[in-house]
């Protein structure tokens, strides 16, 4: 039988390996993160009806998803930095966008899967090709593994793509400082009212910074400080400092509604920098036998509401070109990436749009 390996485990590589199971074909995904809950998992993500559900739907886990579902989380509002609201926009359950945690969701995958599928603790070091064509995968723990089918799902430092591509990804011009206001009907009631029942952003066009929330479960308000900005402009802040850092941070919003400064001013945890990336748009490569990407592996852009349904898109194709042509996995690799890179340009185009700073090689 063929085996087939998987490097990462997130919702790409999960969600690949369910779809997978679900037609009887076993494979194997190595993971760097120690256990299921070394980490958190990041926040809300909407999954949309004409991408990310299609991957849903090919798990089986429907029924599994819409119990995840927060209602009411597709309520969105503009805000003016004085915290006056410009637009708001009730929830719609027909909307097609439902709203879970992330962290929620890849449970549900974890847990469909057959014992033993996921194996924690093996951060890749390297990949090389084998004369017999097999790809070898070398872990920083000390195993190697030889395998006939290899599929990179671990995202946007892939140490799987470089046997299919030289392209790294490039700085999309916008960083975000991420924090965590918990139990906010009780401790920021003004901020979650603020908030409303969904999501909320804020922007200055004038100084280029901006805020993004999300109410989570338990009243949760997941933030986003934006800001466009080279990346050496926030050399100046000393992340390793939590409270130096919300202080710095906070003073840049500066004139903005107190309900809003205390996303930052008041986060329960330390701001988190996070710069964002993108690969080139388009990202395309010369097939090699027995080796594709899934996700941000394949076409990591800049957030736009959409990478993570792509993701679950991408994984849902290969799943089902696999499935449906067991005998010659290759040629189903071959079917999906003349599907993936023309629709790569598309969504990589609309994602950069929102990025006037992005200019990747």
């Amino acid at each position: 039988m063929t085996q087939i390996t998987i490097i990462g485990a997130g919702l790409a590589g999960l969600t690949l390996a369910r779809i997978l199971a679900v037609h009887g074909i076993p494979s194997t995904v190595y993971e760097a993160e120690a256990s299921a809950q070394a980490r958190g998992q990041g926040g809300m993500l909407d999954i949309h009806d004409y991408n990310g559900q299609h991957g849903i739907r090919a798990t089986g886990l429907m029924d599994g998803f819409r119990s995840l579902v927060l209602e009411g989380r597709q309520a969105s509002r503009d805000v003016a930095p004085d915290g006056s609201i410009l637009a708001d926009r009730p929830d719609d359950p027909a909307g097609g966008r439902p709203e879970v945690q992330r962290g929620e969701l890849r449970q549900l995958l974890l847990e469909s899967l057959p014992s033993g599928t996921v194996v924690w603790g093996h951060r890749t070091r390297s990949v090389r090709t084998l004369a017999d064509g097999r790809h070898a995968v070398t872990f920083a723990n000390g195993p190697t593994i030889a395998t006939d089918i290899l599929v990179g799902a671990d995202g946007a430092w892939s140490k799987v793509r470089p046997l299919l591509s030289g392209a790294t990804p490039a700085y999309a011009g916008r960083s975000m400082v991420e924090t965590y206001l918990y139990e906010s009907d009780t401790r920021h009631p003004a901020t979650l009212a603020l908030v409303g029942g969904g999501s909320m952003t804020a922007y200055d066009e004038t100084t280029r910074i901006g805020l993004g929330v999300q109410r989570e479960r338990a009243d949760t308000l997941h933030s986003y400080a934006m800001f466009d900005q080279p990346l050496d402009w926030f050399d100046g802040i000393d992340f390793t400092d939590g409270p130096a850092a919300a202080r710095t941070v906070a003073a840049m919003f500066e004139g903005w509604a107190p309900e809003l400064v205390a996303l930052i001013a008041d986060s329960d945890i330390p701001p988190v920098f996070r710069p964002l990336y993108g690969l080139p748009i388009g990202h395309r490569w010369e097939h090699v036998p027995g080796v594709t990407l899934i996700g941000d592996a394949a076409h990591l852009a800049p957030p736009d509401g959409e990478g993570a349904n792509w993701a679950l898109f991408d994984a849902a194709q290969l799943g089902n070109a696999i499935a449906g042509q067991p005998e010659d996995v290759d040629a189903a690799i071959r079917a999906y990436e003349a599907a993936l890179f023309p629709r790569n340009f598309e969504t990589a185009t609309a994602a950069a749009a929102y990025y006037p700073g992005f200019s990747p090689g």
